[in-house]
Order: structure tokens, then C-alpha cells, then sequence
């Protein structure tokens, strides 16, 4: 049966290292049968850490701003503002108005220069199929939900998905309202459940919660039944706390084999989006050996703090956004593609 293995991106409660990045003192937990799967298992090679300057893009993003940049240049590692109030009903009057309101929100929170506006989602949404390469046995004969790195579009656009739910910083939900800045959440049970509110504010502007299993654990390490329980059972929390069964799911580490796609169709489960980058709060790190992004890129990124980083989320999201706006890219949502 073939297993399909991505770097591990997330060492931190208990995950077994099989990428760039060694386990982190306070977090380095080790299981012995994960760490002889995931010592045989065949990962993609690791990418040096690239850097956040890039060079500058071609506006195209749909937005006002897309034309007539406005150069905000601040320190990267700049801290956030404290005391940023949360926006009321985000209704503008006119383009301008909102145009306005961008600009003075990049100030506020530092950025090198203002997001681009995300043009329209197509009409008539991509089709969406497995990556070559990240099939398992009997894909398409079973119908299993298709697993993708990037979302098939000429749209200068890329998605930012946030993994686990760790770290729960009020700043990072007023920054992200402030800018409008779209992003995808893939949540774990065992993390969220000490502040289920903090996902509902987040539900409420507009994030769509998603499934990324109740434990965290190495899928294809477990039997069916356990593989079926973790996501199932994740399933079932969403809907209980946030209202919905969610649609989209990520497996821990980016690991599955066939009982892991099976496991998630028979939840319900439609799409298995991966991811083509990372971002961290001092560093990308890339899938493709040209290091670069490409526009349909899904791009990853955990929900965490000091205790992991050189920074905070907001951090992280000044870094990320000014890359992908320098390069002229978008941020869209991904629930608008599939």
C-alpha cells in the first residue's frame, strides 16, 4: 500500500522530526512506533530557509492599490500595535473609503506596503484533482477525496491555512479583522479545546474551521478504525461547537496512506488540501526546488508564539504578507475555489 510522507512541519506535541527542523526542548516527545514509520518513510528533500525581501512584483490584484503603491517601510520584527480597536462592520461607503481604510491599517500594523485586493473568484471554480505523485492505491476507483498543494488558476492569488490551534493570540484575530486578510483554519481538538471561544470570534469574521484531527497523531501509524475515529471524531467537535461539518481536511504532518483518505470520505470529508510553502516568523520554506510561489499556492503556516519563534503571529504575518505583495499576489480565500 503506498504511504505518502511529507517533511514534518510541525515538531512541536510529540511529533517525530522527519524534515529540517529539529523538536524544540519543551516539546520533544518521541513515540516508538511513529519513530520507526517515520524513519522508513520516503520525504521530500529540505529546503533552505529563504528570505522575506523579494523582489518586487507587478501589482496585480484587482484592488485600487494594485496601481498606486503606497511604501510603508518598517522594521520586519516591529512589534504590533497594543491597542488597536476591533473595526466596526467593515461597510465602506465607496472604493475610496476602503481604500483609505487599507492604507491606514498597514500603517497600524507595520507592513512594508498595502495587501492587494483579491480579484473575484472564477465563475466557474477549478476542477481539482490529486498532485502527480501524492496518489494512493485506487484513488480515483474509490472516489477518494483529492489531496493538492496548489489550486489550478491564472489568478495572481495565493491561500494562507493555519494548522493545529496552539496559540491563541487576541492581537493576531484584530490584525488579520483589521486588514482583511482572508486565511483557512485546520484544527486539532486537543489544542482547541481550553478556548473554543477563540475559534467562534475567529468563525465570526469570517474564517472557515476545518478538520486536522482530534489528537494530532501520525495516521498511518493507526488501524482504519483509529484513523476514522481521530477524523470522525473531529468531525463531530466542529459541528458541536462551531455549527458545521467541515468539508476540508489536513492530515497531521501532511502524513496518510489509502485508510487515511478512505477514513476522511466516509466523515465526509471533500477536499485534502497540502501545502506548497511555509511560512515562519523568520523564514519560507518551499516544496518546489525553484523556491518560488507559483499563483493557486497553498501556503502553510501553525498557530504559535514565543515559546516556539523568534516572534509572535503577527510576526509571521508581516513577514508573509509582505512577500506575496511585493511578488503581486493576492491573498483569496480557498472556500471560494473549491
Amino acid at each position: 500500500m503506498r504511504l505518502v510522507v511529507q517533511n514534518d512541519k510541525s515538531p512541536r506535541y510529540g511529533a517525530v522530526v522527519v524534515g529540517c527542523h529539529p523538536p524544540t526542548a519543551r516539546y520533544a516527545r518521541v513515540h516508538g512506533v511513529i519513530a520507526v514509520l517515520a524513519a522508513a518513510a520516503v520525504t521530500s528533500g529540505c529546503a533552505q530557509p529563504g528570505s522575506a525581501g523579494a523582489a518586487s512584483g507587478s501589482g496585480v490584484g484587482g484592488g485600487p492599490e494594485a496601481s498606486g503603491s503606497t511604501s510603508i517601510r518598517q522594521p520586519l520584527e516591529a512589534p504590533p500595535p497594543t491597542a488597536t480597536p476591533q473595526p466596526p462592520g467593515r461597510k465602506f461607503q465607496s472604493a475610496q473609503e476602503a481604500r483609505t481604510a487599507r492604507i491606514a491599517a498597514a500603517r497600524r500594523w507595520r507592513l512594508e506596503s498595502v495587501p492587494l485586493t483579491p480579484p473575484k473568484p472564477p465563475a466557474q471554480r477549478p476542477r481539482i484533482t490529486t498532485r502527480e505523485g501524492f496518489e494512493v492505491d485506487g484513488h480515483e476507483e474509490l472516489g477518494l477525496p483529492p489531496v493538492f498543494t496548489t489550486v489550478p488558476t491564472k489568478q495572481r492569488v495565493v491561500f494562507l491555512t493555519i494548522d493545529d490551534g496552539a496559540e491563541k493570540d487576541p492581537t493576531f484575530l484584530r490584525m488579520m479583522d483589521d486588514l482583511q486578510v482572508p486565511y483557512t483554519a485546520f484544527l486539532s481538538n486537543y489544542l482547541i479545546k481550553e478556548d473554543y471561544g477563540y475559534f467562534k470570534r475567529m468563525q465570526g469574521a469570517g474564517v472557515v474551521l476545518n478538520n486536522h484531527t482530534l489528537h494530532h497523531p501520525y495516521l498511518p501509524a493507526l488501524s482504519y478504525r483509529r484513523q476514522q475515529h481521530e477524523i470522525c471524531g473531529m468531525q463531530e467537535v466542529i459541528e458541536e461547537h462551531y455549527g458545521k461539518r467541515p468539508l476540508l481536511f489536513r492530515p497531521p504532518f501532511g502524513n496518510y496512506d489509502r485508510a487515511s483518505l478512505r477514513a476522511a470520505k466516509s466523515c465526509g470529508i471533500k477536499y485534502v488540501p497540502l501545502w506548497n510553502e511555509e511560512v515562519f516568523v523568520d523564514h519560507w520554506e518551499y516544496r518546489e526546488w525553484d523556491r518560488k510561489i507559483r499563483p493557486g499556492d497553498i501556503v502553510l503556516t501553525h498557530f504559535r508564539g514565543r515559546d516556539d519563534w523568534k516572534g509572535t503571529m503577527p510576526d509571521m504575518i508581516r513577514r508573509f504578507l509582505n512577500k506575496v505583495t511585493s511578488e503581486g499576489y493576492a491573498v483569496a480565500r480557498l472556500e471560494d475555489y473549491l
